[in-house]
């Protein structure tokens, strides 16, 4: 990794106002070295630039760490792990399980485990329809996964009552909202500013209705 990458990433994390230790930042670093060594065989992103992947998977992960709440969380649909190897490190403490259907996906998400120690993370590769966990998650994460009406739905089942989903989407998805089942309630949407990258970007905080 180029010194002026890590300079670049060191000035986003400012802009998002995050402070991760060193030992996170190097860790991070690893992971977009390893996305990156892995991506030619396996062909986990279409994006192959170093600079591009700094700005468009790691600090587009980072930039909703503010948001996330929940000590469980899952990240379904979460392809080379985005954003739950990114959340993972930054939050040590916390569990995630982060959860794709495509095996090499998954492979390259143990390795990610195993070479970084990231304690508080396990890949399953399963589809989401199928898996049933044996105590439900505090929040469901997901970047491109679906429309959000087929991820509550879908997704329902991994989730406590006073669980919250956490849909990374562009532009701010007016129609999918508008095409909720009705016992869901948007209770928040961020408008996320990703230092380095154009155009919008949203997350968008549903939960079921009590």
């Amino acid at each position: 990794m180029s010194r002026d990458l890590e300079l670049t990433f060191r000035e986003g994390l400012r802009q998002l106002s995050l402070v991760p230790s060193d030992k996170q930042i190097n860790q991070l670093l690893d992971y977009l070295n390893l996305l990156q060594k892995w991506n030619g065989a396996y062909n986990l992103t279409s994006i192959r630039e170093p600079d591009k992947m700094l700005r468009l998977h790691l600090l587009d992960s980072l930039s909703v760490a503010p948001m996330i709440s929940g000590e469980r969380i899952i990240d379904v649909g979460t392809g080379p792990g985005l954003p739950g190897i990114p959340l993972a490190i930054l939050f040590p403490h916390r569990q995630f399980t982060l959860m794709d259907s495509n095996g090499k996906k998954t492979r390259f998400l143990f390795q990610v485990r195993t070479q970084l120690g990231l304690e508080n993370v396990e890949e399953i590769q399963s589809r989401v329809e199928a898996y049933r966990p044996t105590k439900p998650f505090d929040a469901v994460t997901s970047r491109a996964f679906t429309s959000l009406k087929d991820m509550v739905e879908k997704c329902t089942h991994l989730i406590d009552e006073r669980g919250s989903f956490y849909a990374m989407k562009g532009q701010y998805p007016v129609k999918e909202l508008s095409a909720l089942p009705k016992h869901y309630n948007v209770v928040a949407s961020h408008q996320l500013q990703v230092p380095g990258v154009e155009g919008e970007r949203h997350l968008i905080e549903i939960k079921l209705s009590k």
